[in-house]
């Protein structure tokens, strides 16, 4: 089975709401969404709101590469032998 997480990143303007659910593999593609957002005359998505989005997606991007993949490696209480936790 493959573990694809999704991001989530949503930025509320009033009562406008901009969520964009992204993987890893659309990132770049997300990216280029929030320029054609910015672009677009009848959004009030500006080009700041795209940058600082864009900012948090790359924050994001390099906080998961740097973090080790150890989901659910650690020990349960059960893998351990019984007389070392007391």
């Amino acid at each position: 089975m493959v573990n694809q997480d999704i991001n989530v990143l949503a930025l509320v303007k009033g009562s406008e709401r901009y969520v964009f659910l992204y993987d890893d593999s659309s990132r770049a593609e997300t990216l280029r969404m929030l320029g054609r957002y910015a672009s677009n005359p009848e959004l009030s998505f500006t080009w700041y709101d795209a940058a600082v989005l864009s900012q948090k997606i790359r924050q994001e991007s390099q906080k998961a590469a740097a973090a080790p993949l150890r989901r659910f490696d650690m020990p349960l209480p059960s893998d351990a032998d019984t007389d070392e936790l007391f």
